[in-house]
């Protein structure tokens, strides 16, 4: 077995089997199964670290593959047991005796390549702009797919004048580019370079647009870095490490020494990214890693500059590798919070798993729909029922949009830097200068 394994399966070893992690687990929530929680997962695990279950076993691998990966057993260990390196560990093990399920592995393989995604995605933002995943989304499988591609566009903000809407085929159709008003950035100006990824640079362009105004808002000078890759987050859950080493590699050996800070607005690629001196053990990926943040994080330390009240009721949805991997709890509040008389709620399981998880919900969507349905509950019994939910990764946005059109809730989705943005819009602290 190799040294890194081996680290990581000794993050087990706090475990004494307390069951703390029982209710924090949304699959044990979800079957009442020990071997779907993380105590009995480990149970399994450090039976596959000694070689007294094979990497083959159908036990085995049902009760693993079936983890979300989300993470949420870690911070109510009284132990300090690292769950997550030691899944990792597990996961990596396996993937080297078994390889990855047809179906893994053509989607890992998508995102492996940009000459693949690129136009394979092109196609998805060609679909959604005919609107027919917003008609035809709905309770079947084809149907919760067509939902999330709908969920992917931009919401029709209009701020303090009316109420989000998702039903037009077109983006919000905003003329030309923003740019922050004379006078509004404070000196200095720290550089940033924008985190594009994948899903994120292909999908939610708008929010990367809306990342870089309000950066630009609060006093930092955006750059372009052209190469970026997939971070690799996909393939390291899926315990593809090489894929995964490879892919960082590509955006360390573009990212470095670019600038000050690098701006991330998908909290999956952004738990990677702050491990990328971890997973490629060289003082230079170390040294790209230290400069990563949420782009939650960057805003808040800047204050952020407060903007104009819009007139929205609004639930923030915590990602998991937001607050359980990157330990980012106060910085998304601290952004909404610039938003004057925001009416925001913290709902009740704002903090559990949406069921997304990386590609889970393509593989496990049974296991994904039943994590999500208590969400999705939650946010029905509201009261006052929310405009939007809003929350920091592009899976979640996905998943959460299309369980909310599946049960016919009238409540759109939404990356919280999209708020700030619309906010700095009705604040006038952008001027439109060029065409899109």
């Amino acid at each position: 077995m190799l040294e890194a394994q081996r680290r990581n399966y000794a993050s087990l070893d706090p475990c004494v089997h307390c069951g703390f992690c029982l209710p924090a687990c949304p699959t044990y929530l979800v079957t009442g199964d020990e071997g779907h929680s993380p105590r009995g997962r480990i149970v399994l695990m450090r039976a596959l670290e000694r070689g007294e279950m094979s990497p083959h076993d159908p036990a085995l691998l049902e009760h693993l593959d079936a983890c979300l990966g989300c993470r949420g057993c870690e911070p109510v260990c009284p132990s300090g047991v690292g769950y997550g390196s030691g899944l990792e560990a597990a996961r990596e093990q396996i993937f080297e005796a078994r390889g990855l399920s047809p179906m893994a592995r053509a989607v890992l393989g998508v995102f492996q390549h940009r000459a693949v995604w690129r136009p394979l995605f092109a196609l998805a933002r060609t679909l959604r702009a005919t609107g027919l995943p917003q008609l035809l989304s709905g309770r079947s499988r084809f149907g919760f797919g067509l939902g999330m591609l709908a969920a992917s566009s931009e919401q029709r903000l209009n701020g303090a004048a009316g109420r989000p809407s998702s039903n037009s085929p077109s983006q919000t159709g905003r003329p030309g580019n923003y740019l922050p008003t004379p006078g509004a950035a404070p000196l200095p100006r720290p550089t940033v370079a924008l985190f594009r990824g994948c899903v994120m640079n292909a999908l939610f362009s708008h929010v990367h647009a809306a990342t870089r105004r309000t950066l630009e808002v609060n006093g930092y000078q955006v750059v372009e870095v052209r190469g970026q890759a997939c971070c690799g987050a996909l393939h390291e859950h899926a315990g593809n490490a090489g894929a995964a080493r490879s892919l960082a590699e590509a955006n360390v050996a573009v990212l470095s020494d670019q600038a000050d800070f690098i701006a991330v607005n998908s909290a999956g690629c952004g738990a990677l990214l702050k491990e990328y001196g971890r997973l490629l053990g060289s003082p230079t990926a170390a040294k790209m890693a230290a400069k990563v943040r949420d782009i939650s994080e960057l805003l808040a330390e800047r204050g952020p500059r407060a903007g104009a009240p819009i007139g929205l009721e609004v639930a923030y949805d915590a990602p998991c590798h937001l607050q359980h991997a990157q330990r980012v709890h106060q910085a998304p509040l601290a952004l909404l919070g610039a938003v004057p008389d925001l009416r925001l709620q913290i709902l009740p399981g704002s903090d559990r798993c949406c069921g997304s998880a990386g590609i889970y919900s393509v593989l496990r969507p049974q296991m994904a729909r039943a994590v999500l349905d208590d969400k999705i509950a939650s946010f029905a019994a509201a009261q006052p029922r929310p405009d939007l939910i809003v929350t920091g990764n592009p899976g979640c946005l996905m998943q959460i949009g299309a369980g909310l059109r599946a049960a016919g809730l009238p409540i759109g989705v939404a990356h919280p830097v999209e708020l700030l943005d619309l906010s700095y819009e009705e604040a006038g602290y952008y001027e439109v200068s060029g065409e899109r």
